[in-house]
């Protein structure tokens, strides 16, 4: 294969929602459809966010979740790919793998996985199980981070099985802009109130950098999710009803990112999170726990600031470090623009997706 032009992949995603994984698949596409490369995207949803958006690209998207059955979902699928053939059937989620694996099989085609956060608690999401077959039958697994690659071959995947795609973000899309101060400091948080996030942790956090910040501090939580009732709870047991505000879902997230002085970070587990790249390409600094990818993609003491899960007092130190040093702020949010530019930009997609296809297809 000597250029992308060549490649012919049929894509299965389980949904089109607002989230990391959804938009990645995004770049993907736009980056396979500006290099002349044929795909189609198949979903087990429809009506999503990004699905008018992929469209858009000149993208067929096709429903395959008519059937509440698995069988009869599989067998439609199969019967789509059978009319046009493409060499490869790409997985976007670990719960859609192995669709993946049967529909390559039964047609004799070359087939993806997916593994898009933590490879332990991944599987969980689908059942244990589930999610082992989801791990271990597709002859290929891509990875959007390192940190899964190591865990991956410490319990016993083949290297071979592996391919590293790495997560980018869109640098002309996310650009820094002036934020207009008032003496308040915001704080942004942004992902799925859901454990893995660790939003409780964010809130105690709050409540400690306000106590000892010299300046008033406010934060935003920006998405949805399970714990939200229990979160705001929690919120106005530390005081913090008049401090927070639970946005739910925001459409234009960079809104978000301009009106903050940090986004914080506190997850318990993560690949390479969406987010922080995000802010960073806004010129936002962060503060978040060093888990998954996170301390290759933040630089400590650079372009931002990484602590341990546990080590609570240290997100609270880096907090405080920037709200009380506006100069360190924004230095380290000019470092932090100038890194992802370099690692992270949809520039390199095109490079990488040629590489990551050929190992594919060899």
């Amino acid at each position: 294969m000597s250029d992308l032009s060549q490649v012919n992949i049929a894509f299965l995603a389980g949904t089109l929602g607002q989230g990391g994984s959804e938009r990645q698949l995004f770049y993907l596409l736009r980056a396979l459809k500006q290099n002349g490369a044929r795909s189609r995207l198949y979903c087990l949803t429809r009506g999503e966010f990004w699905e008018e958006t992929i469209r858009d690209l000149g993208i067929p998207v096709i429903w395959i979740g008519q059937h509440p059955s698995r069988f009869l979902r599989l067998a439609r699928l199969i019967n789509e790919i059978r009319t046009d053939r493409p060499a490869i059937i790409q997985s976007q989620h670990i719960y859609t793998n192995i669709y993946v694996v049967a529909a390559a099989r039964a047609l004799g085609l070359r087939e993806i996985g997916a593994l898009r956060n933590d490879i332990i608690m991944s599987p969980r999401s689908v059942g244990r199980i589930m999610g082992k077959l989801s791990l271990h039958l597709p002859r290929i697994v891509a990875v959007n981070s390192q940190a899964a690659i190591s865990k991956a071959t410490r319990m016993g995947m083949p290297a071979s099985q592996i391919r590293l795609l790495r997560n980018v973000v869109d640098t002309d899309h996310f650009t820094p802009a002036p934020r207009a101060e008032d003496g308040t400091k915001m704080i942004a948080a942004i992902g799925r109130l859901v454990r893995q996030k660790r939003f409780d942790r964010m809130l105690s956090i709050i409540a400690r950098v306000r106590v000892q910040s010299r300046y008033p501090v406010r934060a935003m939580i920006v998405g949805d999710g399970p714990l939200r009732s229990q979160l705001e709870e929690q919120a106005a047991e530390l005081g913090l009803s008049d401090a927070i505000e639970f946005k739910g879902t925001v459409t234009d997230i960079r809104v978000i990112y301009r009106a903050a002085d940090a986004l914080l970070l506190t997850s318990d587990w993560e690949g390479s999170p969406n987010v922080v790249l995000e802010a960073m390409a806004c010129g936002l600094p962060v503060v978040a726990t060093g888990v998954g990818d996170v301390p290759e993609i933040i630089l400590e003491g650079e372009t931002g600031f990484l602590a341990r899960p546990e080590d609570d007092e240290k997100l609270v130190a880096g907090l405080l470090e920037l709200l009380h040093n506006p100069p360190l702020k924004i230095e380290l949010g000019r470092r932090a623009r100038e890194h992802v530019v370099a690692e992270h930009s949809p520039q390199q997609l095109p490079h990488r997706l040629q590489n990551f296809y050929e190992a594919v297809l060899a």
